[in-house]
């Protein structure tokens, strides 16, 4: 039996972190931290999954450059697994505006734009990667980006240090 306290998150590494070279950054971040990858893929998403994906911003102003910007290259989806994994992941990950994440962060070491910056230039916030906002959102986005039997389980060599 699961512990309540283990879930599984949803993380993207949007198309600036697989152009720029950071896939293995941050997974190393992630696994560092001692969660598991239980499920990964890398693939390339049109403007109707990405309106799914991000059906809670479709009325929003900025949601043709968020569209834009996440159909434009490769994305690498991962489902990461671990003790209140979604609260970690997005400790790890940082604010969602570059320049207000604290270094040390994902997105405070890799990014820096701002949200006045893009909108003067009309472009999204390249931020690399996205995280799953809460436990709902995660379930809800880990069936979207994968099925059932594309997502693992098995032990890692340490577990019981870090669970």
């Amino acid at each position: 039996m699961v512990e309540s306290s283990i879930q599984q998150t949803l993380v993207l590494v949007k198309p600036d972190g697989i152009y720029r070279g950071l896939i293995g950054n941050v997974i190393t971040r992630f696994e560092n931290a001692g969660l598991k990858i239980v499920g990964m893929r890398m693939r390339w998403i049109d403007k109707d999954f990405s309106k799914r994906h991000y059906s809670e911003h479709l009325e929003k102003t900025f949601y043709y450059t968020l569209e834009e910007y996440i159909t434009a290259g490769p994305v690498l989806a991962m489902v990461l697994e671990g003790v209140e994994a979604v609260e970690v992941v997005r400790k790890i990950v940082g604010s969602t505006e570059p320049k207000s994440a604290m270094p040390g962060t994902i997105r405070g070491d890799f990014a820096h734009i701002n949200l006045a910056h893009a909108d003067k230039t009309k472009k999204a916030v390249c931020n690399i990667i996205h995280a799953s906002a809460n436990s709902k959102d995660a379930a809800n986005e880990i069936m979207l980006w994968f099925d059932p039997m594309d997502l693992h389980t098995y032990k890692r060599a340490g577990e019981e240090w870090i669970r």
